[in-house]
């Protein structure tokens, strides 16, 4: 069997598989296969590649010549043509784009997207959502200190004191625990709010104050993702955040709700209590962002406030998050592998049949069809 690794779009950096994991394919009898210069911007080279035992092509043989294709975006409307028959591995957001899943059923592409797997403890190792999280959440953090133009750690010196900054963290999941960390080790104030009551000891054990606004919706069998909440709950919780955002000089904002346009948590009103120089980080931007000015990949400005929009800081860290996610995807191969390197796709495993989007000329995935 082989596997081809395409290049990404200009606009990414990342690789779906750094040189370093091409060797535990190799021990399997595994053919890898990698586009010229899909490496680059993640520091790893032809050369590092060709070291681990893969083979440097074009990008029309490694169509050609793979059976699995390896690519974090979705490849090229005129690449399709080539995908007939072949196993398409990345991170699509099928629930935003089931047009263009619809296509890819169609041409007989059988997809599996990674966003997709059951947020399950056995996943774990698998879970890129996880892994490029973390990274982002890190980064949020280090691009708030850096737009900032204030101290964050408190300063005590001959000329006066220095308060610390106020950081607020919209969102306790894996990037929101992450900011948490960063932002405590920058020595900030750090306040949290989640609609997820059990969050509230991870918060506490990282040095954070955590919000607490009663009545949420039970998200415990939301797979670890936030649900839709009541409009009575939505003003209870508009109205503790409308405190804590009076008072901070740093929010990130992490809410999304699979297959729909992030809620609004910070309104107009929020944003005129907030003073002249204050910074907001969100995260959520690809999907329309928590406040009603975020603009994907651009800095707005609102009564001078900077609203940072970028869901994907991960990619400002090309190298580490290449690698955390090429492990991901290695694990993921292993388990539609058999030990002798042989495709096994076992339609009873729940990971399996959770992330496969596209099979056999239809769209498989029951939210996607649904969506």
């Amino acid at each position: 069997m082989t596997i081809g690794v395409l290049k990404e779009p200009a606009h990414e950096t990342r690789v779906s598989m750094l040189a370093e994991s091409i060797s535990a394919l190799q021990k399997k009898g595994i053919r890898t296969i990698v586009e010229d210069g899909a490496g680059e911007k993640a520091f790893c080279s032809n050369s590092d590649y060709v070291n681990a035992g893969a083979q440097i092509k074009d990008r029309n043989k490694v169509f050609a010549d793979s059976d699995i294709i390896l690519a974090i975006h979705p490849p090229a409307e005129s690449d399709v043509q080539y995908l007939k028959s072949k196993i398409l591995i990345g991170v699509f957001q099928p629930l935003y784009s089931t047009e263009l899943m619809k296509q890819w059923a169609v041409a007989g592409l059988t997809s599996f997207s990674l966003d997709m797997l059951p947020r399950t403890t056995r996943a774990q190792a698998m879970d890129i959502l996880s892994s490029q999280a973390n990274i982002a959440g890190y980064k949020a953090v280090l691009v708030a200190a850096n737009s900032y133009g204030r101290y964050f750690p408190m300063f005590m010196t001959a000329a006066g004191s220095i308060k610390p900054a106020k950081v607020l963290i919209l969102g306790a999941g894996v990037a929101g625990l992450q900011a948490i960390a960063t932002a405590r080790r920058l020595g900030a104030v750090v306040e949290v709010f989640d609609t997820r009551p059990a969050v509230k000891e991870e918060v506490m054990s990282l040095g954070a104050k955590f919000i607490e606004v009663g009545g949420a919706a039970d998200s415990s069998k939301a797979g670890g993702y936030a649900v839709e909440q009541t409009e009575e709950y939505r003003q209870k919780q508009q109205q503790k955040i409308a405190d804590s955002m009076a008072k901070a000089d740093i929010v990130i904002t992490t809410a999304q709700i699979p297959g729909k346009k992030a809620p609004i948590l910070i309104t107009e009103e929020m944003l005129k209590t907030m003073r002249n120089g204050s910074v907001i980080v969100d995260l959520a931007a690809v999907t329309g962002g928590n406040t009603p000015f975020t603009k994907n990949n651009e800095i707005t400005w609102y009564n001078g406030i900077s609203i940072i929009g970028n869901s994907s800081l991960q990619s400002t860290m090309p190298s580490d998050a290449s690698k955390v996610y090429g492990k991901n995807v290695l694990n993921f191969l292993h388990l539609i592998t058999d030990k002798d390197g042989n495709l096994h796709l076992n339609w009873e495993d729940d990971l399996v049949k959770g992330c496969c989007i596209t099979h056999n000329g239809v769209v498989v995935h029951e939210r996607v069809k649904g969506n």
